[in-house]
């Protein structure tokens, strides 16, 4: 049984096929799948998504990327996460990638998040690009350690890795892990404790090899599970089974 830890099928291009992925979800025996918020707006339908599916769970927060959407307090997010269905704050984080100082209300954004995972007691989705320095100080200062949380789709160094783990945080790899040139993310997947790795798709983006550059769905996560395994010179079952179990262990609020 496998698991995606990150994914939006909220999104029109997975939402309009949803019957057929979920089908080829059991078929590659894809359990369990986090659907991921990126702001408000969207938040009622990512919510209509997920709710008739037992085996579909979601976020609520504000993506860093997204700069003129309307902000959320600690409260209003604390009060949503109230939700059966919500099992984690985010995504959140910081990525100076694409956009340029000031980037402040940027940083407010990711301790407001921080905040309200305190408030509600549930772990953070961290989202962090060309930012780590700043990811993590803010995560020390804002107490992010309380309840912990995942770095997404990590392609960070072994040192943030270690310094997020260090504050009760997972590793969680995406097909990026499956690109040729991905050498110095490959050998961070033979690095990180197999208690501390998730896997996910970060679907409809970044589609594993085999299926690289087309539309990426949570079916797909096989894939990064069978090229970690490849990795470690481990069973896929191994890797399967303790992804799965760290899923479980992580977001705490799904009955398993």
């Amino acid at each position: 049984m496998y698991v995606d830890s990150h994914c939006h099928l909220d999104f029109p291009e997975l939402a309009e096929n949803l019957p057929d992925i979920l089908e080829n979800m059991k078929r590659n025996q894809v359990g369990h799948a986090l659907v991921v918020s990126v702001n408000m707006p969207q938040w009622p339908g990512l919510m209509d998504v997920v709710a008739p599916h037992s085996h579909l769970y979601a976020s609520v927060g504000v993506h860093p990327d997204y700069e003129d959407t309307p902000e959320p307090t600690p409260e209003q997010l604390a009060e949503m996460a109230r939700h059966p269905k919500v099992v984690a704050i985010g995504e959140t984080g910081l990525d100076y990638f694409r956009l340029a100082e000031p980037l402040e209300w940027q940083r407010e954004r990711f301790r407001t998040h921080i905040r309200a995972s305190r408030q509600s007691g549930l772990p953070l989705i961290i989202h962090t690009r060309s930012a780590s320095e700043d990811t993590l100080r803010i995560m020390r200062e804002e107490g992010a350690e309380e309840f912990g949380g995942v770095m997404h789709c990590f392609t960070e160094s072994w040192e943030v890795a270690q310094a997020a783990m260090q504050m009760n945080f997972y590793i969680s790899l995406s097909g990026i892990v499956t690109f040729k040139k991905a050498t110095d993310l490959q050998d961070l997947a033979t690095r990180v404790p197999m208690d501390r790795l998730l896997i996910e798709t970060d679907s409809p983006f970044l589609a594993p090899v085999p299926h690289r550059g087309k539309t990426n769905d949570p079916s797909k996560v096989i894939h990064v599970a069978e090229k970690i395994a490849e990795l470690r010179g481990v069973p896929v079952a191994d890797v399967a089974r303790q992804t799965t179990d760290n899923f479980f262990n992580l977001f705490s609020k799904i009955e398993r």
